[in-house]
């Protein structure tokens, strides 16, 4: 894996974000979320003394302590100490929050013995609170409603379906989402930036389209990414896709190739349209036209502009890469403070290819927004950057 420095994407007028300011979005996760998803994990498995013990120092550690590199046994250190160089010793709160994330995350996999031989090996912290969603009765509702979703004509669907992928896990909208319901008007209300008709005339074509989609969270969310990719490839908008996920766990819901598997067994045991569906995807896997992708870099704490060689080399095969959730966005235009009205065809010049973004907004970066749109947004008091009620569908070719 390619080695670079977490700030190497940085702009001459966009700093880096880092948590040091009390009540902002970043203090917000380190200082609170991250301490509280220790317990929650500390709750979900019988975890033995000593990664009890592991859990407590790692807490410690983020709330009173520095920054320190992972013990020279683990598998990734040598990676690690190239990539936290320049922050341990350091108090968390100063580092580059989207390279503090990643390292808790990575922490929080060595306190409870994920890549350790032994019993918990391999084990995912995260799996109770992602296979609790695919129990739940909202995504058996969510499944059910795309058989109503079947009648309706071709262009609705396409744009249901986008619009579900888009905002992931909000159960108000899941498949609900047509032309001429509320739903649906909530959702388009709600988009600060839309590309959308640039993204389906990417996806046009009459040649082979080879797309690559990099996934965000598990469970809720990466049901509606496969319902959305059956739909690329049985009407022809994508002859092949390339599922990329994250080769371990990660940002508590992050999808794995496991993941996916439980999210495909999940729609083959619905009924109706779902379970065609499930069969659809599984046979699409099993012929190659749906492939699974979990390069190391997709857990590095830097942005895409850093991504190494054979990573770019992958993407730059396909004609269109589709980027899901929050996080991925942060990594494609840098995590920095920038002007938000600057282009998002600049920020992501860099890219290898054409490339999309599906986001719901959950942190402070944005790009690409028209001056009157942000004097709107900046005008109605909400907390629209970070509360997960805005989003944006931006595309460069």
């Amino acid at each position: 894996m390619a080695v670079g420095a977490s700030d190497s994407a940085s702009g001459p007028n966009a700093p880096v974000i880092t948590s040091d300011t009390p009540e902002t979005f970043a203090w917000g996760v380190l200082a609170k979320r991250h301490p509280a998803l220790i317990q929650q994990v500390r709750d979900a498995f019988p975890y033995a003394p000593q990664q009890h013990r592991a859990l407590d120092t790692l807490l410690e550690e983020i709330t009173e302590g520095v920054i320190e590199p992972l013990p020279t046994a683990a598998h990734d250190h040598s990676t690690w100490t190239a990539w936290g160089r320049e922050h341990f010793g350091r108090s968390w709160f100063d580092a580059p929050f989207l390279w503090a994330e990643s390292y808790f995350y990575r922490k929080l996999l060595q306190a409870v013995g994920y890549f350790d031989p032994g019993p918990w090996q391999g084990v995912d912290p995260f799996a109770p609170f992602k296979q609790a969603e695919l129990r739940s009765e909202e995504l058996a509702e969510e499944l059910g409603a795309l058989d109503d979703l079947a009648a309706r004509p071709r262009q609705e669907q396409a744009e249901a379906l986008l619009h579900a992928s888009l905002w992931g896990n909000r159960a108000d909208l899941g498949f609900r989402i047509s032309a001429g319901d509320a739903a649906h008007s909530a959702a388009v209300s709600h988009l600060v930036a839309d590309d959308s008709s640039l993204l389906w005339s990417l996806l046009t074509t009459d040649e082979p389209v080879t797309v690559n989609v990099v996934a965000d969270n598990a469970g809720r969310e990466l049901i509606p990414d496969l319902v959305l990719i059956d739909h690329l490839l049985r009407h022809r908008h994508a002859s092949t896709v390339t599922l990329h996920v994250k080769p371990y766990p990660y940002y508590v819901s992050d999808a794995m190739t496991a993941d996916v598997i439980d999210c495909l067994r999940r729609l083959l045991q619905a009924q109706g349209r779902a379970g065609e569906i499930g069969q659809r995807l599984w046979q699409a896997m099993s012929s190659g036209q749906l492939t699974v992708s979990a390069h190391p870099f997709f857990c590095a704490p830097l942005p895409y502009r850093d991504m190494p060689d054979d990573l770019r080399a992958e993407l730059s095969n396909g004609d269109l890469t589709i980027l899901k959730g929050d996080l991925n966005y942060r990594r494609l235009v840098g995590d920095q403070l920038w002007e938000p009205t600057i282009s998002f065809q600049d920020a992501t010049a860099y890219f290898p290819g054409p490339v999309a973004a599906l986001r719901t907004l959950k942190s402070d970066v944005i790009t690409g927004l028209r001056e009157e749109t942000l004097a709107e947004m900046e005008e109605s008091g909400q907390d629209w950057r970070t509360s997960g009620t805005h989003a944006v569908i931006q595309a460069r070719r």
